[in-house]
């Protein structure tokens, strides 16, 4: 697979458009050491080839060359630079929305999630880093040769124990470090757990000793530099040099390289106290990071006290067991996969395997419910921040309750508990997997089951699923009212009734949504889909004509949001208030509120929101007076509308301010100027089209520096932009309707 010419701009040109470059790549915690020959030769590989794979034994530094070689090149990528870490994806169906995930895409269509990744990359110039693969080799080999073949500016860095083994691949086999490097490594290391530590003239024979019984691994050398803290280096010598004999039936060669490293893990080990290796081993049973709560809960008992946990973990830290990370959720930790494997064995050994997954699932279940009691609070971006941290952990505990029969319903509850999520923060692809997932096993239509039901009918109707949502609503409702389950049953019709809005049965929605909220109030229930239900049935009043009572709905939606800290329901209550005030001729005031709007969408990642409130802000700056804008403004949201689904949902009721503006857009600006308006928004990424909404705008502005409507852009008070190059979304985010 050769690599094809590539018109992004040179980064070492300073007349170059610059490029967005959106990435996620980790920051370095500790200095990166050596492997410049490595490094340039890996350089040179992505020139001529579109997938470089970095092959080599566990501990080898894989992952952290592939990462700084991608992080050099980063500038040469218009579209940025995405890391997929598959190590805690263990089912292949998974792979694909690992790297959606990666990736920041929303995707609200029912279509397969390998259709969405080769849409988003078809077009753009990406280095995608896959690190982790080797346990779904033959998922990901597939895959990657698809989106190699789909998307001809896409290159792929990959690093495993293994090949892919796919036509077009370079393999890069990852040799140990060269003695300097792994003594500037080892002595790199070592400051960290003695600052200042430099190794006199009689341990530098030393130190170069131990770097080659470790082979140059730079894993096994941060290991054995950790012990520096209690030890001289001739003491690890002379220890490690023991244990090497022991194991190798006393030969004084260098072992194998894979030996070498669970000789040192091993040897690591047994160097921890009895508390440190109890909670290395169970600490294996996190899937990903994890944070100390959970490592308290899960790992204390009566041999390790809950409140002893932090201690150890403190002094696993130090000796490069564990390692922290810091992101939007706080201190977060976990094992290298090589360690974890090591400390899952002797968790299976001591036999207490199965009770601590018990524990581990439990304590997401308790979490999953705390974040959906938390999300109808002040607090729902931290709750999604929450749960975007520890869905590996989520995944392995549905997992685990899947295994056994009788705890299918506990893999349903989480599933269900988990609707804010699916639904709230763009993951309808991957809900829509668990939810009918958990349904295949047969079980007792109770209140988990019944969850589970009307949540997947609530994908299934903003994944425009119209059959599989009435399926499974009809279900719900058939088995709520056999079985007397009150709550389930206003939750089935009132996903009913949201089907029937988006499908323009108007008198149908608002019947059912009048009776959902009846039912509602029967049983006491107030969050955010009540609040949602009434947003609903507000717009279809709207929609209906009578604006006044659309607006007096909207605002005791207002007023509870306002009460309870809730900004999610109120974004959509606004969007619908900014539709009354429009119609009753006051667009500053619809402005306004579509602003707030937007700016509560970014807050969430909300792509549905987004687009619903460009779609109407388009025609607020129609009739504003400003048809070059207002199609730019199209022309971003029809950019947006793939990845959420049927534009306006196919609703004639929705589009009616769509069709509104481009009829008002093509009488001012005549049919090629308003063409080019829409070109010049398809060209923004979503996050750039916000921005431009919430600076209110700016006359569309073409490369050459004319407007939309072909005039030049001069001054004014809106200022002259260029629509930016389309750049990768952010992190996906809540999308309704």
């Amino acid at each position: 697979m050769r690599r094809l010419h590539d018109p992004c701009p040179n980064p070492d040109d300073p007349d170059a458009r610059p490029a967005p470059a959106p990435g996620n790549l980790p920051a370095e915690l500790n200095p990166f050491v050596g492997r410049e020959d490595e490094l340039a030769e890996l350089g040179g590989l992505l020139e001529e080839s579109r997938l470089v794979t970095v092959a080599g034994v566990a501990g080898v530094g894989k992952t952290r060359c592939v990462i700084r070689v991608a992080a050099l090149r980063e500038k040469r990528y218009c579209d940025g630079v995405l890391l997929a870490e598959l190590s805690a994806v263990r089912h292949p169906d998974l792979l694909e929305h690992a790297l959606i995930d990666a990736l920041g895409l929303t995707d609200h269509t029912s279509r397969p999630p390998r259709a969405t990744l080769v849409e988003h990359l078809s077009e753009r110039r990406t280095l995608l880093v896959i690190d982790g693969f080797e346990h779904l080799v033959d998922a990901c080999a597939d895959l990657v040769t698809e989106l190699l073949r789909r998307a001809p500016r896409l290159q792929v860095l990959a690093a495993g124990r293994c090949p892919l083994r796919v036509d077009g691949e370079r393999t890069f086999p990852l040799a140990p470090m060269s003695d300097g490097d792994a003594v500037e490594l080892f002595t790199e290391r070592a400051r960290g757990v003695r600052p200042g530590w430099e190794p006199t003239a009689g341990e530098r024979a030393s130190v170069l000793e131990l770097c080659r019984r470790l082979d140059g691994i730079p894993l096994a050398l941060e290991l054995a530099a950790g012990r520096l803290r209690a030890l001289s280096v001739e003491q690890v010598l002379l220890r490690l040099d023991d244990r090497f004999r022991l194991l190798t039936g006393g030969r004084r060669g260098a072992p194998p390289r894979h030996q070498t490293l669970r000789t040192a893990i091993g040897w690591s080990h047994e160097l921890c106290t009895p508390e440190q290796r109890l909670l290395w081993a169970r600490l294996s049973v996190f899937a990903g990071s994890f944070d100390l709560e959970a490592a308290e809960y899960i790992c204390g008992g009566p041999e390790l006290p809950a409140d002893s946990v932090l201690d150890v973990l403190d002094e696993l830290l130090a000796q490069s067991v564990v390692e922290r990370e810091d992101g939007p959720t706080g201190a977060r930790y976990r094992l290298l996969d090589t360690v974890s494997e090591y400390g899952a064995q002797w968790l299976a050994a001591a036999g207490d395997t199965p009770r601590l997954r018990r524990r581990h699932r439990d304590w997401f279940l308790g979490l999953a419910t705390w974040c959906e009691l938390d999300w109808f609070s002040p607090r729902q971006a931290e709750v999604a921040a929450r749960i975007d941290s520890e869905l590996p952990n989520l995944r392995r505990a549905m997992e685990c309750s899947m295994e056994s029969p009788d705890e299918v319903h506990l893999a349903q509850y989480l599933a269900g508990t988990l609707w804010f999520y699916w639904a709230g923060c763009g993951r309808l692809s991957e809900g829509r997997h668990w939810l009918d997932h958990v349904l295949e096993e047969p079980t007792p239509h109770d209140a988990a089951r019944l969850k589970v039901l009307w949540v997947l009918g609530y994908v299934a109707v903003l994944q425009g699923d119209a059959v599989g949502a009435i399926s499974a609503l009809q279900e719900c409702r058939e088995e709520a009212e056999r079985s007397g389950d009150a709550t389930a049953l206003a939750y089935a019709v009132h996903r009913t009734g949201c089907l029937a809005i988006v499908t323009d049965d108007l008198p149908r929605a608002e019947e059912l949504l009048r009776d959902a909220l009846g039912r509602y109030r029967d049983v006491g229930e107030l969050n955010s889909n009540v609040l949602m239900a009434q947003v609903e049935l507000a717009m279809a009043v709207a929609f209906l004509g009578d604006l006044d009572a659309a607006a007096a709905i909207c605002d005791e939606v207002r007023e509870v949001c306002e009460d309870h800290g809730e900004r999610w329901a109120l974004a959509y209550a606004l969007y619908v208030l900014a539709y009354a005030a429009l119609r009753r001729g006051r667009p500053a005031r619809a402005r306004q509120m579509l602003r707030e709007c937007l700016a509560i969408g970014r807050t969430f990642n909300d792509l549905l929101g987004t687009v619903l409130s460009l779609e109407l802000l388009a025609l607020v700056t129609a009739v504003e007076g400003d048809a070059g804008e207002a199609a730019v403004l199209q022309g971003a949201a029809e950019g947006i509308w793939p990845s959420v689904g049927l534009r306006l949902f196919g609703s004639a009721f929705y589009g009616r301010p769509r069709a509104e503006c481009e009829e008002q857009a093509r009488r001012e600006l005549g049919n090629t100027a308003y063409e080019e308006g829409l070109r010049a928004g398809r060209r923004l990424d979503p996050a750039t089209a916000v921005d431009r909404a919430l600076a209110d705008g700016g006359p569309a502005a073409a490369m050459d520096g004319r407007g939309a409507g072909g005039a030049p852009t001069a001054g004014g008070p809106r200022g002259t932009r260029r629509p930016a190059a389309s750049r990768m979304t952010g992190r996906g985010g809540p999308e309704r309707w």
